[in-house]
């Protein structure tokens, strides 16, 4: 880290790389107008390259990526058998490799291998050699240093939506109807030998500003807003990530029945938190009426509305009642609506 970067406390779950440079609302608001770039260098870059690769990921995804066309980005989950999310990928296909970005590749690349079978794929860690930034606007990294580049999906950034179908249940639209704001980032794969002088050529910005606007827009983050239980119906994942009729991957039939037949047993929700000198920690629960109802996702402090957390509550639970932390009261925006 550069001398006047600040590191992150020890609960952060971006460690590695800055939480801020000494002013983390001023860079949340120069994130924000999009002259400002973030050292993701922590997330892992992995490559699939060959013919069959497009399809290959299709079916073990739950983005559909058959006929995904030179340059596009997905978001797209790996689920266990029984629906739950393993990995978040942040996809992008050249046209003769696709990229993959994510916060957290552990065992990805093994499981990857493992399931090539007699396809021509190859896949390859490049997390050694090439590295992640992130921006709200693509021009601070110039051209010539883009290897490729990730965008949000369109319900994120306030553009529009993913074309995801729709099955028995609906479409992707009667869980996220109104998104409590917007998060237009970019995530570019440049050289790591390029970092420092991608950073030090324009404004800086740290994690705690990527976090803060992201939670604000309601955007949530595999293993902070998730846990092992958590389904995509949980979080706001269907559409963005998961298309409703492309057809079976692992865990496609608990998401159908659960968008077909039932309620998600959670639903996640932006909490406005009480001022106060202590946040309460990503993963402490939180209670009404004395039950616990729930759990504390990313925590943060936003440059115009204050502390603000994104947390998983059960799905009965009023979007009007009034919340109780370790630290004090919460109010609901719901971000997932449960019919």
């Amino acid at each position: 880290m550069t001398g006047d970067a600040v590191a992150p406390p020890p609960e952060w779950f971006d460690q590695g790389v800055p939480w801020h440079y000494g002013d983390p609302l001023a860079e949340q608001r120069a994130l924000a107008a999009g002259r400002a770039v973030v050292d993701l260098r922590h997330y892992s870059v992995i490559s699939v390259s060959g013919p069959d690769r497009l399809g290959w990921l299709h079916d073990l995804t739950t983005a559909h990526l058959r006929e995904l066309a030179a340059g596009s980005s997905r978001l797209a989950l790996i689920l266990d058998p029984n629906g739950r999310v393993q990995y978040e990928l942040h996809l992008i296909d050249d046209g003769a490799t696709t990229w993959l970005i994510t916060p957290d590749a552990t065992g990805l690349v093994a499981y990857l291998d493992s399931m090539r079978f007699l396809l021509r794929v190859e896949v390859a860690d490049r997390t050694a050699d090439l590295a992640v930034l992130g921006v709200t606007g693509i021009d601070v990294v110039p051209v010539e240093a883009r290897i490729a580049v990730w965008h949000v999906p369109p319900e994120f950034a306030g553009t529009g939506s993913t074309d995801a179908g729709s099955d028995r249940g609906g479409d992707a639209g009667k869980y996220v109807p109104d998104r409590p704001g917007v998060f237009p980032a970019a995530e570019v794969i440049v050289a790591r030998s390029a970092v420092a002088q991608l950073l030090s050529g324009a404004d800086r910005a740290g994690t705690w500003a990527w976090a803060a606007l992201r939670v604000a827009a309601g955007v949530p983050r595999i293993g902070v807003d998730t846990d092992d239980r958590t389904l995509p119906n949980e979080v706001g994942w269907v559409g963005p990530a998961v298309h409703l009729d492309k057809g079976c991957y692992r865990g496609q039939e608990a998401v159908a029945r659960t968008h077909n037949m039932g309620r998600p047993p959670r639903r996640l929700t932006k909490l406005l938190l009480a001022d106060g000198d202590e946040l309460p920690a990503t993963g402490a629960e939180l209670y009404l009426d004395g039950r616990r109802v729930g759990r504390m996702g990313t925590v943060v402090v936003h440059h115009e509305e204050g502390p603000i957390a994104l947390a998983l509550i059960r799905s009965r639970i009023a979007p009007d009642a009034a919340l109780e932390t370790e630290s004090g009261a919460a109010s609901q925006e719901p971000v997932v609506v449960v019919a």
